[in-house]
Formats: C-alpha cells, sequence, structure tokens
C-alpha cells in the first residue's frame, strides 16, 4: 500500500484513528458506536480464502472489512443497515485507497440474498448485536442501541442470514458473549452450520471468559474443537505477547 493515503471529508464529530496495522486507518464518531477489540479479534480469528468472495455483516464503519485486505486477496463486501455508518465505511475504505478491494451494502442482512444470491460467498465474519432486548437500549441513542441490542436483527436472524448467504463447505466466523453459546449452537444446528472452532477470550487469566470466537462450516460434519484460550492482559497489566502481534498485525490468524 502506498505510504500516501487519500483524504476524504470528515462529519463535525468525526475523527480518523490509525488501526495500528499495514498504515490502515479508520472514520470513526463518539455519536456512534465505535469499534473496540472484538471486531479486530475476528478479523484475525477468521479462516479466509486466497481468492473469492469473503461478507462481513452488521460491518458497522467497515473496520472489518478493511483489516480483512490484510489476510486474503479475495473480493471482500460489508451489509450494514445503518446510513450514517454505511457512508463511514465507504469513506473509510476511500481513505485507504481499497475501493477495488472492498464494496460497503447499505442493506438488511434479513433480506440481502435478494439482492446477492444465495450461497455465494465463500466466508462470512459477523460481529453482531450482543444482548436481546430488555429496556436498557432505550437509555442509548440510536446507533449505539443497535450495535449492543438485538434491534434490527436477533441472533436467529443472524444465523438464518448466514446460512442462505454461505455456500455449502464455506465458513462463518462469529464473535459473541460466552453467554450466549448454548443459543449459537443450538440455533447454528438448527440452520446447518456445524460448530467447528471455538476459542474463548479471557481478560486475564484468573478471570472468565468475556467473549468468545467461533467458527462454522455449513453442512459440515459434527466436530468442535476448543482452542487455548486467548488472554488479553498479563499480570503487570499490559497486553500479552499474542494480543500485541494481533494488533500490530504480525499474527495472521487466531484459529
Amino acid at each position: 500500500m502506498d505510504s500516501i493515503q487519500p483524504e476524504v471529508p470528515l462529519l463535525e464529530t468525526e475523527r480518523i484513528d490509525d488501526l495500528l496495522s499495514h498504515n490502515l486507518r479508520i472514520i470513526q464518531s463518539d455519536e456512534v458506536f465505535s469499534f473496540s477489540m472484538d471486531a479486530v479479534l475476528l478479523a484475525r480469528f477468521a479462516s479466509l480464502p486466497p481468492r473469492g468472495r469473503v461478507l462481513d455483516l452488521c460491518t458497522g464503519n467497515g473496520v472489518i472489512p478493511i483489516l480483512l485486505t490484510t489476510r486474503t486477496n479475495a473480493s471482500i463486501e460489508g451489509v450494514e443497515i445503518q446510513p450514517r455508518l454505511t457512508g463511514m465505511a465507504r469513506r473509510s475504505v476511500e481513505l485507504n485507497g481499497l475501493e477495488d478491494r472492498v464494496m460497503i451494502h447499505e442493506g438488511d442482512l434479513r433480506e440481502f440474498h435478494q439482492i446477492a444470491g444465495y450461497g455465494v460467498y465463500d466466508a462470512i465474519t459477523v460481529n453482531p448485536p450482543y444482548m436481546p432486548l430488555n429496556g436498557s437500549d432505550l437509555k442509548l441513542n440510536r446507533h449505539q442501541a443497535m450495535a449492543r441490542h438485538e434491534l434490527g436483527c436477533t441472533l436467529e436472524e443472524v444465523i438464518q442470514a448466514c446460512v442462505r448467504l454461505v455456500r455449502t463447505g464455506g465458513k462463518v466466523a462469529m464473535v459473541h458473549k460466552p453467554q450466549r453459546l448454548a443459543d449459537i449452537f443450538s440455533l447454528m444446528r438448527q440452520y446447518r452450520l456445524e460448530p467447528k472452532i471455538v476459542r474463548f477470550v479471557h481478560p486475564r487469566a484468573s478471570l472468565e471468559a468475556n467473549m468468545v470466537l467461533i467458527e462454522a462450516i455449513r453442512d459440515g460434519k459434527p466436530e468442535v474443537r476448543l482452542k487455548p484460550p486467548l488472554i488479553v492482559y498479563n499480570e503487570d497489566n499490559r497486553y500479552t505477547p499474542e494480543i500485541q502481534d494481533i494488533y500490530f498485525g504480525t499474527k495472521e490468524g487466531l484459529s
């Protein structure tokens, strides 16, 4: 990638953040839900084809598709339902000069198969809203509420969308909360996604997991592998070497 990157227009509350890897940058705003570590971990965890087509659902400001360009030569697409975030994602793609690699669609993942077709993607990534509706979403602005709570789609609808869009034998990578693991496994099997790889993420070695990374294969055979836990902080309250490798882009994958 060229060291000179194009400039793009920013709205009043927007800023450009460094992604700390491959000279990539991202447009963010405190008015909307900014990406966090779960997106970065998913982008490193997902198994990707060297070529073909990859889709990121619930793409937000486009951070996962942009990071995925460092790991594959596949064509990468993202789907986001919120116009504000779609615009940010498209400008972030332009900011990094990746227009020939990444395409961002504004749309509803529940209906996207009507545009894209069935079974057309080799791999799918998704960082969906984690929390069912419980009333607390009313305390957030609309952008933050949709990112955290199942306002625009439920877990079941996310999994249904994945099955429609990924080819037989294709892979789906998801990051979620461990508390939802039973629901995730049950729904994946109900809709012909077979969980194959699971990796728990722990803030520290002494604390329980607060994230889980899951890879499933459409119409795969039953067999699941539990990978070693990923620890974020060491005893000195610093990132562990593996997390440092992930953030600085030297580690190709977590699965």
